[in-house]
């Protein structure tokens, strides 16, 4: 197991790199200067200039990636072009927001996914059969800025059920313990925080799960479907086991690699990817802070931010094949 993690650790590293050039490289292409954007369009050529020789801005590109690697290899993503704030200040204080959302909405994602799945193997050909599959195909086809729009508009403007938008409201009060205003309300008692944190939540991260529920789903069907049909899931219903046994202990077990494979996919891709659901919902997450950063041209903030969500994406995806080698021991022999 320790060999299997360490070659796992190791192909991360050609990875991450190639993950950093390319990020640098598109980052060039973004039209805009940034020595402009800090001193403003009034600002004179002699000072635009001195200011592009104090960033580095004037160097050739290897070598601002050479300088760009130097720092990156400290842990220090630079500065905010905006703000001057260390960009890790700011993504540290950003990232909670994004992971309570992504939390919330694969866990509303996996749990009804999974049931709709297994439900859809278990009665193939049935009326929730093909109702599923419906709703699956409209989950993944649905745009989330539209039903993100439209769900706004009936539970929040019409029926007044949730919150508009942000993470809490403007007379609540909470003691900030780890940013995540879920878990801090309940580390600190304040039940009116918990309240109000999870009726904000309720609607962004509905939102945001239709599209890995669809996938969930569908993964949780196909792959039911096909342990269901081994010799020894016959077997045990014929040694007269219950289908509650049959289904849920031995077939949903063997079920589950591709299952942990799309959750831990689709976990790192809402982390990274909740843009539009946080740009409508006012959620003040970290792709809300990349977004602005593209309208404001601060090159240093999308390449860090970029860089980051990077990051933890590859390393989710570490954690999935861990979890591989645990629920399938064949996998560290291969």
């Amino acid at each position: 197991m320790k060999k299997f993690i360490f070659h796992r650790v190791l192909s991360l590293i050609p990875t991450l790199l190639g993950i950093s050039i390319l990020v640098f490289l598109m980052i060039q292409l973004i039209p805009g200067d940034p020595a402009e954007m800090m001193l403003g369009e009034r600002a004179s050529e002699s000072a635009l200039v001195e200011l592009r020789e104090r960033l580095g801005l004037d160097q050739p590109i290897y070598v601002q990636y050479g300088r760009f690697m130097g720092r990156l290899l400290q842990g220090d993503l630079g500065r905010a072009l905006r703000t001057n704030e260390k960009i890790t200040t700011e993504i540290f204080e950003r990232f909670p927001a994004t992971v309570e959302l992504s939390l919330a909405a694969i866990l509303i994602a996996t749990v009804l996914g999974m049931f709709a799945g297994i439900i859809s193997a278990t009665r193939q050909y049935s009326i929730f059969d093909y109702v599923s599959m419906v709703f699956s195909l409209i989950g993944v086809s649905m745009p989330i800025f539209w039903l993100g729009l439209v769900l706004m508009i009936i539970f929040s403007v019409n029926l007044g059920l949730v919150p508009l938008s942000g993470r809490l409201s403007y007379n609540i009060d909470i003691d900030v313990v780890t940013n995540l205003y879920v878990l801090d309300s309940i580390i600190t008692h304040n039940w009116a925080a918990f309240k109000d944190a999870v009726w904000h939540l309720i609607l962004p991260a509905f939102t945001l799960s239709t599209i890995p529920m669809a996938t969930i789903s569908r993964i949780t069907r196909s792959s039911m479907l096909e342990v269901l049909r081994q010799d020894y899931i016959r077997t045990a219903r014929a040694k007269g086991l219950s289908l509650w046994v049959v289904h849920y202990k031995h077939a949903l077990k063997n079920a589950m690699i591709p299952i942990i494979t799309v959750v831990g996919l689709q976990f790192g891709i809402l982390l990274g990817g909740a843009i539009l659901t946080e740009t409508i919902f006012a959620w003040p997450g970290i792709g809300l802070w990349i977004l602005n950063g593209v309208y404001a041209r601060d090159f240093n903030a999308v390449q860090g931010g970029t860089m980051f969500i990077a990051t933890v994406f590859v390393t989710i995806n570490l954690v999935v094949d861990i979890l591989y080698a645990w629920v399938n021991p064949r996998i560290k022999v291969n």
